[in-house]
């Protein structure tokens, strides 16, 4: 790849109004998913079949994420900065809800689709658990095991200088996601020794990363594993390999604005992303139908394009914050919905302006939840790991840095990575 500093960024406005547009985009998903998840048990009257809002939004989640990850680790050259601070940005909010979902077991039983043995542990260590069919404690978490492939994938791509390609992966993603959907009815691989290997490989692997001994080997073995996991283990291996094709759309799109490809990629792997369960074997829902599908993923991909053409404009302020506190949004509502529908009752049966008041209520509280979680949990936690990725390690080379300005843009680009 081409040094970043040699293209740089757009220059009209400061690097934080720059991002302003990844936030709301962050902030535009979040809501959609608390809405799907919301509006079924609290408003059903209000929930559109015509296209799924849950979907909509991570899938925009997504090619944020594919837009951005890549571009924190090749301006940063450093694998291990890039892994703790995926961890300090991942990992704290994440375990808060986990206890949360545990404590609250007392009274509401955890789902069961949570193993009830050491399998669930792996698991969630990895957060690889919808690629190795296995629930979250949470019904949110499935997001973040295509994430965490999508994370260990792009650092085997980067030590190995294949990163470029982004556009042929974004391809090859959609045609195994058509051919996967052609011939693979569910997971090849059963069972509960997916979860433990991986679990072992993780953390040997992670160790390694962060250290600096073994790097190279430890990425390859975690990307490998990443993919063979998605295809083969996962819940639906279709589904799998079609969020891949659209996180590498992101990154595309971004190899595009920068210069370094072109769109060509971009409309093919789209289109397969878009034909995946028109012939599926496992596309059995109604989110799955094709006219659904197709306007799910269009609508996605109309809201990026649309944010991305607006990104020099000023945006509403309320949906910018929105993106700041997204990842605490997206993780702490499930248990909060599952928490007050057990205390109020089955809502849907209620008057509609109960019903209307209840809705406005519970996302009043989850918002303020919410914004408490990422003053006092994400953000302390990102802090500490910014001041840990600055130490250096005896395993690392130094890459040649980007020049200032890219440097504060990436930088500020990866603290404002999305996770979900």
């Amino acid at each position: 790849m081409s040094n970043p500093a040699a293209v740089p960024l757009p220059s009209r406005t400061a690097p934080g109004a720059r991002l302003a547009w990844l936030d709301a985009l962050r902030g535009l998903g979040a809501v959609a998913v608390l809405l799907e998840h919301l509006l079924p048990w609290f408003l059903p009257v209000l929930r559109p079949y015509w296209f799924n809002l849950g979907m909509y939004g991570v899938m925009v989640f997504f090619l944020v994420s594919g837009y951005i990850i890549p571009v924190s680790l090749e301006s940063r050259g450093d694998v291990r900065a890039f892994w703790i601070g995926r961890a300090f940005r991942l990992y704290p909010i994440y375990l808060v809800v986990v206890a949360l979902v545990l404590v609250m077991g007392f009274w509401l039983p955890v789902r069961e689709q949570v193993p009830r043995d050491l399998s669930a542990v792996a698991g969630h260590v990895t957060m690889l658990l919808d690629v190795v069919h296995m629930g979250g404690v949470t019904d949110t978490m499935w997001t973040l095991s295509y994430e965490m492939v999508f994370y260990l994938l792009v650092t085997a791509l980067f030590v190995r200088g294949l990163h470029r390609g982004s556009g042929v992966l974004a391809v090859g993603f959609g045609v195994v996601a058509v051919v996967a959907g052609l011939v693979l009815y569910g997971p090849s691989v059963t069972g509960s020794w997916p979860a433990h290997v991986s679990g072992a490989l993780f953390c040997v692997g992670m160790v390694c990363l962060i250290s600096g001994r073994f790097r190279t080997l430890a990425a390859c073995v975690l990307g490998v594993m990443a993919v063979v996991l998605t295809v083969f283990a996962g819940f639906t291996p279709w589904m799998g390999a079609a969020i891949l094709a659209v996180m590498f759309i992101g990154t595309a799109i971004r190899r595009w604005e920068q210069g370094e490809g072109g769109l060509l990629p971009v409309l093919v792997a789209t289109v397969l992303v878009a034909l995946a369960p028109v012939w599926s074997i496992q596309a059995d829902w109604w989110w799955a139908e094709p006219g659904v599908w197709l306007t799910t993923t269009a609508l996605a991909g109309a809201t990026f394009a649309g944010a991305m053409a607006l990104r020099e404009r000023r945006l509403p302020r309320f949906l910018v914050w929105l993106g700041l506190v997204s990842y605490s949004l997206y993780l702490l509502h499930h248990p909060l919905l599952k928490l007050v529908f057990a205390v109020v009752g089955d809502v849907r049966f209620m008057p509609l302006a109960t019903q209307v008041t209840l809705s406005a209520a519970v996302v009043a509280v989850t918002l303020g939840l919410s914004w408490l979680s990422h003053r006092y949990v994400e953000l302390p936690m990102q802090r500490l790991g910014r001041r840990l990725a600055q130490r250096p390690s005896a395993g690392d080379s130094a890459a040649p840095g980007p020049s200032s300005e890219v440097g504060v843009s990436a930088e500020s680009l990866s603290r404002s990575a999305s996770a979900g």
